[in-house]
């Protein structure tokens, strides 16, 4: 045989020894409107440049799709890390740090005192746009990981020197863009040409990367202006900071240094104070009976509205906890989905009137008899519960369409105070590798699933996107319209998750669809020194997903 036998949808070809993906991937083209970035050989994704070794089934993989997307965020970071560098002069490429997300935009800040302005961000640009168009090579190159470290060392990375400091690997992966090397957390694209899109624009005390959407991934998004969210992602920074620790390989130091109870007291406190001072906002704040919170899945949503009927004591108020998930329509009333599937993720699923006219009959005075949904049978039951509303009752309604005034329309809005809550990460990897929120809610998910209902890493894996669908549609775009928001992402917490999430994933079967995703996440809590959850509170929201809680959750 001259040459290796591929599968391509459905058809076997044979290709020459030492062919790359890339090549392979230039006749399939004309097949797909999406650029082809990655393949996946037999199940095992692999990068264009790589050149075929064994013979199987092959696929294309295109900005479009989740691991395509990514490669295309890490390629274009690298891109700016380097044209950065060499326009300002500054070698130690700890001059900038991705922070996190604002929408399409990848929020960077400067270090040290490198100050920023548009005019430099445009020559940055035009010499990032310059490689594109030479289309410069990114080459992997696998390095023992002392030698590794010294090139790190060499560029002033003192972050990376960090990070690897606890691997357990003999090598690591060392991606170089010319003369520029670095280290990136997943797959890269084979050369700059393929970043089509992106901008630089001066923002609050930084800038942002803004780079199109995975599902227009050849359309450049407006870049819009999310203060309310800014604000949070920005007070957790600087807890962060204040704490010491900015990326994995700081947590990691002050865990072997036998810091980890100090670790968690400080961040337990200050979620707390943020709690008290939420509780004081709604106790201020005149005619507020209904405090309306929602977020996406695995946000600590239970944990929180506990907590926050707590502080609100303090403030002398009578608080009770409704879920919206008991305003649940009977399941054969459910509505249906592009699929025929119901559709409980949609704000038709829930009984929308009579939750308004059971809040308003509180409102005016009246007692009214709460709802419960039975999931087992999937039907609306009487639960016994009556209440009816003195001065001094608030109700914290909790439910992922809280903050969607449709949900409350026929209550005065000065008589809510809605509350967005999510798990926004502001700890890297490393100050070039942001660890993106849908990870950490991940993990979360899969760790609190397995303990509460039995699913499997691989069941909550492949429902993930379908979640993360709903959570685009009824969840994310009403998350400005919120008085408040509150991060519930604790900085300690993956390295608590991991105890608990790595047998899990191991367990996902090799072959399937969720086995990329679980290798994924194990090579992610692979760079955390795992720590011991028996230093947690019982009322902290890590608990919520480990187990252990004093609340119902």
């Amino acid at each position: 045989m001259d040459g290796l036998i591929l599968k391509i949808a459905g058809e076997e070809r044979e290709f020459p020894w030492g062919t790359t993906y890339e090549e392979i991937a230039g006749e399939y083209q004309k097949d797909y409107p999406e650029r082809i970035a990655l393949v996946r050989l037999n199940g095992k994704i692999r990068e264009l440049n790589h050149k075929v070794e064994r013979g199987g089934e092959l696929e294309f993989m295109t900005l479009a799709d989740p691991a395509g997307h990514k490669a295309y965020v890490r390629t274009a970071i690298m891109l700016l890390m380097k044209a950065f560098r060499e326009e300002t002069g500054v070698h130690d490429s700890e001059c900038l740090k991705v922070e996190f997300t604002i929408g399409p935009g990848y929020y960077c800040t400067p270090r040290g005192n490198l100050q920023i302005d548009q005019d430099l961000l445009d020559r940055v640009e035009r010499r990032m746009r310059r490689e594109v168009e030479k289309k410069t090579p990114i080459t992997k190159k696998s390095m023992p990981i002392g030698d590794a470290v010294a090139v790190f060392a060499a560029q002033g990375m003192e972050d990376k020197v960090s990070l690897f400091r606890y691997r357990r690997s003999s090598s690591i992966n060392v991606y170089h863009l010319g003369d520029y090397a670095d280290y990136n957390y997943g797959y890269m694209l084979p050369d700059v040409s393929y970043l089509h899109v992106f901008s630089l624009k001066r923002y609050r005390s930084g800038f942002v990367l803004i780079l199109p959407d995975r599902k227009t991934p050849e359309t450049l998004p407006a870049f819009e202006d999310r203060k309310n969210l800014f604000l949070q992602l920005r007070r957790n920074t600087y807890w962060g900071r204040m704490m010491g620790i900015e990326t994995v390989g700081d947590l990691n130091d002050l865990i072997v240094r036998g810091e980890t109870e100090q670790i968690i007291l400080v961040q337990e406190a200050l979620q707390e104070r943020r709690i008290g001072e939420l509780a004081r906002r709604i106790f201020e704040r005149s005619g507020v009976k209904f405090v309306m919170i929602a977020g996406p899945s695995s946000s600590g949503k239970t944990t929180f509205a506990n907590r926050l009927a707590i502080q609100l004591r303090t403030w002398g108020l009578h608080p009770h906890l409704i879920s919206l998930d008991d305003y649940y329509l009977n399941r054969e009333l459910a509505p249906l989905d592009e699929h025929g599937k119901p559709n409980f993720e949609c704000l038709e699923a829930l009984n929308v009137e009579g939750f308004n006219q059971d809040m308003k009959t509180l409102l005016n005075g009246g007692e009214v008899e709460l709802p419960r949904f039975n999931f087992l049978t999937g039907k609306s039951e009487k639960s016994g519960n009556v209440i009816r509303l003195s001065v001094e009752d608030i109700l914290i309604i909790e439910g992922i369409h809280g903050i969607n005034d449709r949900m409350s329309h026929a209550l005065p809005n000065e008589s809510k105070f809605k509350i967005y809550i999510s798990a926004l990460t502001t700890l890297s990897v490393d100050l070039h590798n942001r660890i993106p929120t849908t990870d950490a809610r991940l993990l979360r998910r899969i760790v609190r699933d397995a303990r509460t209902r039995g699913s499997s890493a691989e069941h909550t894996i492949g429902m993930w996107d379908s979640v993360r669908a709903g959570e685009e549609n009824y969840i994310f775009p009403f998350q400005e319209s919120a008085d408040e928001m509150f991060n519930s992402a604790q900085i300690y917490e993956l390295a608590i998750l991991k105890q608990f999430a790595e047998p899990l994933l191991f367990a996902v079967r090799p072959g399937t669809r969720e086995y990329d995703e679980a290798k994924r996440l194990l090579k992610f809590l692979d760079y955390f020194v795992g720590m011991d959850q028996d230093a947690l509170p019982r009322n902290s929201i890590c608990r919520e997903f480990v187990g252990g809680s004093c609340f119902r959750v």
